[in-house]
């Protein structure tokens, strides 16, 4: 059995992801990094939900909103959104080497948002060596929400946005690995990655949730 860790946000294109994943043979485990304190506990508790949904019993939950300002206050912010993805990446591997686990997955589609640029996604492949899977990469996206409805997430998924709580500027649609040393020396990456590892906790999808009559998500 193929084992991947699937990277959850509480928004339409990971459980998409995940499912398709699911179609091919994986079994999955999720992580979800949480925000927190700098937004609510929305994308969380939408995250669990697909996950039951997915028929995962449990999701791991990642306490990095310190970490996540941290990057944003001490490095170029043009670059936040990469430097987060590579951040999440070095972690998520951290998890899955400790559990046996050989792949990634995220709900990234190329160029759907400025970090999900060719360049971008190349900086963002190469923070790791696990691979790194992206089942809806090609889709548009209005196929991911058609399959988001077809797979009855939509309406778990659905709502505005708060991936930019931390981020300002013009995020940037290019970057070199040479750059992102650069800010990641500034943020001092490294430290990050040990701090958020020491607060990871892990979350029961059988639990009740009470979703917010108001969705803030991050995609």
């Amino acid at each position: 059995m193929k084992k991947a860790l699937l990277l959850i946000s509480g928004g339409i294109d990971s459980p998409v992801s995940a499912k398709l994943a699911q179609e091919k043979g994986y079994e999955l485990e999720a992580i979800h990094f949480s925000q927190e304190p700098f937004t609510d506990a929305t994308p969380k508790l939408k995250s669990l939900a697909l996950c039951k949904l997915l028929g995962l019993k449990e999701m791991i939950v990642v306490n990095s909103g310190e970490e996540f300002k941290e990057i944003a206050d001490k490095s170029y912010r043009e670059y936040y959104f990469i430097l987060i993805k590579r951040f999440m990446m070095r972690v998520s591997e951290r998890i899955a080497k400790e559990k046996g686990i050989d792949y990634l997955i995220t709900g990234e589609s190329l160029g759907q948002v400025s970090s999900q640029t060719l360049s971008n996604l190349n900086t963002i492949n190469q923070s790791t060596k696990i691979e790194i899977l992206r089942p809806v990469l090609f889709m548009h996206k209005q196929q991911i929400i058609d399959l988001s409805k077809k797979y009855n997430f939509f309406e778990t998924s659905k709502g505005p946005e708060m991936c930019d709580a931390l981020a300002s500027g013009t995020p940037r649609t290019q970057s070199t690995i040479e750059q992102l040393n650069i800010e990641e020396e500034k943020c001092k990456m490294n430290e990050l990655i040990q701090s958020a590892i020491k607060k990871i906790t892990i979350e029961d999808t059988n639990q009740k949730i009470e979703l917010p009559k108001s969705l803030n998500i991050c995609k």
